[in-house]
């Protein structure tokens, strides 16, 4: 079997590393992956030596991608656009829609047109994003849940052997390191995680903040100014650009510090830095909205705080950080909840069936 997935931004987030491993996975089973994005953002570097990807705006070239390939499937991600070019390109297999915007307006916006190509199924991550999807649209379409996954043999807690301490991050002596990780986009909420750094810093001096990504996102230049305009530069350090490949041993420096992930988003219709870090054994402190509850389970793999509640955020934090048994508990439940629940193969060949099941409907 040999599917394509569209989706218009080669982002380093979630929804690519989601599928990379996906990929892989795939590639065991016989199913080749094909990826179509529009723009990079920085992430070709973790899907390349993977799959094949193309990577082109050509409309004439998109379509006859399609057409020549033989597809037996095509999964479409949150790329209105997608919708013409399959039109176009008269492409007769089956198509599952990959919804997986949490904001509402942006979710319509990336759906417009989807009726003109008859979609097989709607994928979404959680049970969260099921609902908001559901809200959307205006007619009962097959909603599937498969979660996010992660390969539970690459993210895995290390030993301090393994680690080297040589490479970025640099870790600091005698300090907890408090990590975010992701884009800086109004979403991610960058600007809370400065007001959560400065009430830390006012009372504490063992812990560090490590800002993980964002060397291309859009408010990249906005953060550095109010990084250095609140003098945080000593108490935050910020690394743009982390390979994904290195993103276990960073993982495992957290934990061996004694630290925690730290999430501060708006909306997540799942969030893959939860499960990387929680296969690490790092704990998570997040706020308590949309998906996050579904994957972080306060007092038993991290800790949730209500949103936008900075001193919350904080206490949290310290709660993690400065119980060693309390955290204990936490990092090891948080391992046993990941490979339980969101390994490769528990996820995937939820995935498999169904490709086989659509697939089998369209030849029928």
């Amino acid at each position: 079997m040999k599917i394509l997935v569209i989706w218009r931004l080669l982002t380093v987030g979630g929804v690519n590393a989601g599928w990379r491993n996906r990929a892989i996975y795939l590639k065991k089973h016989g199913i080749t992956t094909d990826f179509l994005y529009c723009k990079d953002l920085g992430g070709l570097h973790m899907m390349e030596d993977v799959s094949k990807v193309y990577l082109t705006k050509d409309k004439k070239k998109i379509i006859e991608i399609i057409k020549n390939n033989n597809y037996d499937a095509i999964i479409v991600v949150d790329t209105s656009q997608a919708y013409t070019w399959l039109k176009k390109a008269e492409y007769s297999g089956p198509i599952i829609i990959e919804a997986r915007t949490p904001e509402i307006t942006k979710l319509k916006r990336n759906l417009e047109g989807y009726k003109q190509i008859k979609p097989q199924k709607f994928i979404v991550p959680s049970e969260y994003q099921k609902r908001v999807l559901s809200i959307v649209l205006d007619e009962p379409y097959p909603i599937e849940v498969i979660n996010n996954s992660t390969d539970i043999s690459f993210f895995k807690p290390n030993e301090n052997t393994e680690i080297s301490m040589e490479t970025e991050p640099i870790l600091p002596k005698d300090k907890k390191v408090v990590a975010y990780i992701g884009r800086l986009d109004e979403r991610k909420n960058w600007r809370l995680l400065l007001k959560v750094a400065n009430m830390v810093r006012s009372v504490r001096d063992d812990i560090e903040f490590w800002v993980i990504g964002g060397a291309k996102s859009v408010e990249r230049e906005l953060f550095e100014d109010e990084w250095k305009n609140q003098n945080l530069t000593e108490v935050v350090k910020w690394f743009p650009v982390i390979p994904y490949q290195q993103m276990p041993a960073v993982y495992g420096k957290i934990k061996q510090s004694g630290g925690c992930l730290f999430a501060a988003t708006k909306a997540e219709s799942f969030g893959n830095t939860f499960i990387e870090a929680m296969g690490c054994g790092v704990p998570v402190v997040a706020p308590g909205i949309s998906s996050i509850p579904e994957i972080v389970k306060d007092g038993k793999t991290g800790c949730l705080y209500r949103e936008e509640h900075v001193r919350a955020a904080a206490q949290q934090i310290y709660r993690v950080l400065d119980n060693t048994h309390l955290y204990e508990k936490f990092s090891n439940n948080a391992r046993n909840r990941v490979v339980k629940k969101y390994s490769l193969s528990e996820c995937t060949n939820k995935y498999i069936e169904l490709l086989k099941e659509v697939t089998k409907e369209v030849r029928e």
